[in-house]
């Protein structure tokens, strides 16, 4: 009788247990589908997603389609580009051949390539994998994106940006870069003696059975091949073409779901690299100072709800990835999308926080001000490097607007500390010393931004114009051989449209100077000596291309 009380109460026992991880289970499965359904609804460009953690798929799913003119839904199955996800197979490959010793972390890259103009500065491997070098990122450049249909070897790209003006000596500060990564790229096939392409084939995709992971190409055929798009004001268009060349070590692999888990339990198992090479790819880098970088070498330090993370995104012409790994238990959560301009990873880091049971507040937990406490902190807002926040109160709401970015809403959660809709980022508000100020925190990014009198572009003041002068500036003005820029006029107003991307409005600010209102940039028009028109100057980014007009 004893023992078969003691049955009854084991049976009980193991009952509610596998009950309780079941309802878990449910709800997690329910979450995720919530997260995911949300944001890439049926009738558009999709999201393949997979959860796994400590040895288990908690989670693999496809919200939307893989291809909108056939309609083809979106499976788990789908291969995407993934972007600058690439960047951890190019650190790893690095890192396999320091095991090698064929190369070291303090190999400048002249040993690389003897004629490159270093002026003087050393720039090592290190500071190419955590993005220190200081070298001018290509993709920043726009010279070269009007080259993106243009087919290129490694040395081409390199050569096309090596002349550039360092932006900063290496070590003193961190710029995302994916220059550096092109070079990297390059040390691999000079001290491998094999294209990277093959070598990361060779020595990852096939010994892991990564079978539908791919250096990416236009013309090859592809199995499941998700179709990329990007967004328009009427919906969706297919993602302009980009020649797959450019992004090389730095973006131009392709994966899915399955394989990318392949990935991770490889990095996480060390199969590829020893531990202590893995926690170099892990380790939070120091800039000469000793400040952090959040950076490690092809992954992101970051946090998931104060749990340590190791993490990177990609973002690409037609798709958009992120991928998390929370070491302490072994979770990854990797999300690729056939759509770009809208990224992710605000996706995946409330994966990640659910499937650790920390979940982020709901934006539906706020309170109500009054109008008075909402207009306290409308103003400019003055951050580091050059970054200007506008906050605006329109329709009983606080809105905030990166200048030439999106404007969003932000909800309070007490009279001064707001949140975003998603609740990853919050604004914290005060007054110091007379001036409002606002203390900004994104995960592991925190910044301070102190009231400003500069203005936004969106803000410039038009001055009128006679109309009748808007036709001297029609034309096509050509700023790299594929880089032109149409100006039309129309109903007393003038537009301008850069190569592949769409038409803009530009407004007067002074005499032959005319700014955008979308971004922060402007053009500027040149005249000879008999006034008429015969250039113009695009002022963007801290950059400037002159074009003539043709």
């Amino acid at each position: 009788m004893k023992n078969t009380k003691k049955l009854g109460v084991l049976l009980l026992f193991v009952t509610t247990v596998f009950g309780t991880s079941l309802t878990i289970a449910q709800n997690l499965e329910t979450e995720f589908d919530k997260i995911l359904s949300e944001n890439y609804s049926g009738e558009n460009p999709g999201v393949t997603a997979l959860v796994f953690k400590e040895g288990k798929v908690l989670y693999r799913k496809a919200f939307g389609m893989a291809n909108l003119e056939l309609k083809v839904p979106m499976k788990p199955e789908n291969v995407f580009e993934i972007g600058s996800i690439t960047k951890q197979f190019t650190s790893v490959s690095i890192l396999m051949l320091i095991e090698q010793g064929k190369l070291s972390l303090d190999d400048e890259i002249t040993k690389f390539i003897p004629d490159y103009p270093t002026n003087g500065k050393k720039i090592a491997v290190h500071h190419l994998l955590n993005h220190t070098s200081g070298v001018k990122s290509y993709t920043d450049m726009e010279s070269f994106m009007a080259l993106a249909r243009q087919d290129m070897s490694p040395i081409e790209i390199i050569d096309h940006f090596k002349n550039e003006e360092m932006e900063f000596d290496p070590g003193e500060k961190w710029k995302y870069n994916n220059s550096g990564y092109i070079i990297l790229g390059h040390i691999i096939e000079e001290v491998s003696g094999k294209p990277y392409a093959e070598f990361v084939s060779e020595n990852i995709f096939k010994p892991l059975g990564m079978k539908s992971s791919y250096y990416g190409s236009m013309t090859q055929l592809i199995p499941n091949r998700a179709t990329g798009y990007s967004p328009v004001e009427s919906g969706w268009r297919n993602a302009d073409y980009l020649s797959l060349t450019l992004p090389y070590a730095a973006g131009s692999l392709m994966s899915s779901v399955d394989d990318m888990l392949l990935w991770h339990k490889a990095v996480h198992n060390n199969k590829l690299i020893k531990p202590e090479s893995r926690a170099l790819a892990f380790t939070n880098t120091t800039l000469n100072n000793g400040d952090p970088t959040n950076y490690g070498y092809g992954w992101s330090v970051s946090e998931v709800n104060g749990t340590p993370s190791i993490e990177h995104g990609g973002g690409i012409f037609g798709y958009t990835t992120s991928g998390i790994y929370v070491p302490e238990e072994n979770l990854y959560v990797i999300v690729l999308t056939n759509r770009d301009g809208s990224s992710p990873a605000d996706v995946s880091v409330k994966m990640a926080a659910h499937a650790l049971g920390k979940p982020y507040a709901e934006t539906d937990i706020k309170i109500s001000l009054t109008e008075a406490q909402l207009k306290k902190w409308v103003g400019n807002y003055a951050f580091d490097e050059d970054v200007l926040r506008s906050i605006t109160f329109e329709d009983g709401k606080l809105f905030s607007q990166r200048e030439g970015s999106d404007k969003l809403p932000i909800f309070p959660l007490s009279e001064n500390r707001f949140i975003f809709d998603g609740g990853l980022t919050t604004y914290e508000f005060g007054i110091e010393e007379g001036k409002k100020v606002v203390n900004f925190s994104a995960r592991m990014n925190k910044s301070k931004g102190m009231e400003t009198d500069k203005k936004p572009a969106t803000e410039k003041e038009e001055i009128a114009i006679d109309p009748e002068v808007l036709p001297e500036y029609v034309g096509e003005y050509e700023l790299a051989p594929t880089f032109i820029i149409s100006v039309t006029t129309k109903d007393d107003k003038l537009f301008a449209q850069a190569t592949g991307q769409p038409q803009f409005e530009v407004f007067p600010e002074s005499e032959d100077t005319f700014f955008l209102k979308v971004v922060a940039a402007k053009l500027v028009f040149g005249r000879d000596d008999s006034g008429k028109v015969t250039d113009v100057t695009l002022y963007q980014g801290g950059q400037e291309m002159k074009g003539m007009k043709k």
